[in-house]
């Protein structure tokens, strides 16, 4: 009788090639190109769920993902090695780890986390700017935070969300939204416990077009009230967005969206939290991440 196991892994990928996370007929995928490997290596399908399904174009550092294997002679830990040698080099297993076998990637994570990549004012660089939104004027970084500082807590996203949205409840919970400098590049910083389809992309267009124009510091406010998509900017290119890091609770069953568990910051009976694969941080501690590093890519910090 063959014992079933439960994998978890963190995957990174450059989206530029891709036609978003999730498997399609005719268009290159991530999900397609780690279910292709995984066919390979156990003779049938096996279906992939990750922690978000990013869009056409938008990159990941620490995407999560789970399936489960009947194969028992390969350790957890090797399938980032296998899966590595059959997959092409813009999709990259980081890490690779066997956990409970109702884990789930994408309904157990407490939180979100991406970055949005600008370069403005700066010379034409081709491998940066395949991976940042490039600006000819100089953002006001003071403005765009004073901007941002009403994106926290919980919040009715609907301005934000594109009309294709299928959530009926557009309300998330924000950790923090935030600008600052890296090298040479404004990065946008922003944590939830989900997100709208378009969502993070709607708020860096919207806020970088009220920083042109000089908008007061509560116009972000005044948009989010409103509810209404017309409202906001213009959506931010996809080549710029990075899927950075999800976080986790360990606990006795799964935290469904609507739960204690997947609101902000609010503990999980028993549970401990996990960030990406295993550690040992209580909920709130910064973790550090990747760094863009010019000319070298992302590094660890």
């Amino acid at each position: 009788m063959k014992t079933e196991r439960c994998i978890r892994m963190t995957m990174s990928y450059d989206g530029s090639d891709f036609a978003g996370w999730q498997r399609q007929l005719d268009r290159r995928s991530v999900q397609g190109e780690l279910e292709k490997a995984l066919r390979t290596m156990h003779g049938h399908d096996v279906s992939v769920t990750a922690a978000g399904r990013t869009d056409s174009g938008v990159h990941a550092i620490g995407q999560v993902v789970h399936f489960h294997t009947d194969i028992a002679s390969i350790p957890a830990a090797k399938f980032r090695v296998a899966l590595n040698k059959l997959m092409p080099v813009d999709v990259r297993v980081v890490e690779a780890a066997a956990t409970r076998l109702d884990f789930h990637a994408r309904f157990d994570a407490r939180l979100r986390r991406y970055k949005y990549y600008i370069r403005a004012c700066t010379p034409p660089l081709p491998h940066l700017d395949r991976y940042a939104w490039r600006l000819d004027h100089q953002p006001d970084l003071g403005r765009l935070n004073r901007l941002a500082a009403c994106l926290r807590g919980e919040l009715d996203c609907t301005a934000f969300s594109s009309a294709r949205d299928e959530h009926e409840n557009r309300h998330r919970y924000l950790h923090h939204a935030t600008f600052y400098m890296e090298q040479d590049a404004l990065v946008f910083d922003v944590a939830a416990n989900a997100f709208l389809w378009h969502m993070v992309r709607s708020l860096v267009g919207t806020l970088v077009e009220l920083d042109r124009a000089g908008a007061p510091d509560d116009a972000m406010q005044a948009i989010l009230r409103s509810g209404e998509r017309r409202q906001a900017g213009v959506t931010a290119p996809p080549h710029g967005l990075f899927l950075w890091q999800v976080e986790y609770y360990r606990a006795a069953s799964h935290a469904r969206p609507g739960s204690v568990a997947a609101g902000g910051g609010l503990t999980v009976p028993g549970g401990d939290l996990l960030v990406g694969q295993a550690s040992g941080l209580p909920a709130g501690d910064e973790v550090p991440g990747p760094r863009l590093i010019p000319g070298l890519g992302y590094v660890d910090s």
